[in-house]
């Protein structure tokens, strides 16, 4: 791929004072490490309704008819709920080509989840609101992967929004490309150990699909379903277990090159990988020390060894 996957993020995250207060939330290791690898579109959804920085805070108010709004926080407590559907009505659409979305944590427009809820006397009510512009965001591309700043702490969700965003732009790119069945078939067989490690209900649900390929005559219709479910697999995070259960398979392909001592030296640091003790950089390393010295055709293709740019430090954490 010679392209970069293109993200969606709140403007704030990049460094733009463009917060209610006329700050920023800059990320680090979004525009210290990320930015390296992919390139952004950022957008303040509140700032593109018309609003100023500094600016009185916003905040969701769910109506005694069931409505969630978007209201200033201060007398007269103006509306603007109209305004944020107006735009994202009319932004939202253009986002087909991205490959996801960083939103601010929150915030009454971005908010993924956990948005504070007020009743319409100013009371605050349960976390449980999602920002207005981030839900039509969800609704319309219910596939993108989407994370928030502060869930982007979380080493294992960090890797896992990471590994979709790559795993999607390469799939935006073979559809570029012009799509053919073998195309499809061979992204498909890359993808099966990562598939695997991530959900294996999903892996065996998913096989019979794929193989149905050549029933479809609409193929762009096939990739749209296809997307879907791909997509849902890998957001499932990939457990030690589920890992521990695909270095083991790997390890079988070795079986006949490596003598007694290796097969026992890999085997420790594959278990000790499952209990915690060591990040799975570990197992893997050996792994692919084997494999370029008995090349296998097959796990040669398999693009769970590199998901995404190894510079990221993403499998370093024991976690």
């Amino acid at each position: 791929m010679t392209t970069k996957p293109v993200l969606g993020i709140s403007g704030c995250l990049t460094g733009s004072a463009v917060r209610f207060d006329g700050g920023h939330k800059r990320m680090g290791f979004v525009m210290d490490e990320l930015a390296e690898w992919v390139n952004f579109r950022p957008v303040c959804p509140e700032m593109a309704i018309g609003l100023p920085t500094p600016r009185p805070a916003l905040r969701l108010t769910k109506t005694a008819s069931g409505e969630t709004q978007m209201r200033f926080s201060k007398a007269p407590h103006e509306d603007v709920t109209q305004k944020m559907a107006d735009f994202a009505a009319n932004y939202v659409p253009k986002m087909g080509d991205l490959c996801g979305f960083i939103v601010c944590a929150k915030s009454p427009s971005c908010g993924m989840e956990r948005v504070r809820l007020y009743d319409e006397k100013g009371n605050a009510g349960r976390k449980e609101g999602v920002g207005l512009f981030t839900a039509a965001l969800l609704e319309k591309w219910p596939w993108l992967p989407v994370e928030e700043d502060g869930r982007l702490h979380d080493a294992v969700l960090r890797e896992n929004f990471v590994e979709r965003v790559f795993a999607l732009h390469e799939l935006n790119t073979l559809r570029a490309q012009g799509l053919t069945r073998r195309a499809l078939l061979d992204f498909h067989s890359r993808y099966k150990l990562q598939l695997l490690a991530h959900h294996q209900a999903g892996y065996r649900e998913i096989g019979p699909f794929v193989a149905s390929l050549h029933e479809w005559e609409d193929l762009d219709a096939f990739f749209e379903a296809y997307r879907e479910k791909l997509m849902l697999i890998l957001s499932k995070p990939a457990s030690r277990k589920n890992h521990t259960n695909v270095l083991m398979h790997i390890q079988g392909y070795f079986r006949n090159q490596l003598n007694s001592r290796q097969r026992g030296e890999l085997r420790d640091v594959i278990l000790h990988y499952r209990d915690g003790l060591l990040p799975i950089l570990a197992p893997l390393t050996l792994l692919k020390h084997y494999l370029a010295e008995y090349p296998d055709r097959y796990l040669m293709t398999q693009n769970y060894f590199d998901p995404y740019p190894d510079d990221l430090g993403l499998r370093l954490a024991v976690t």
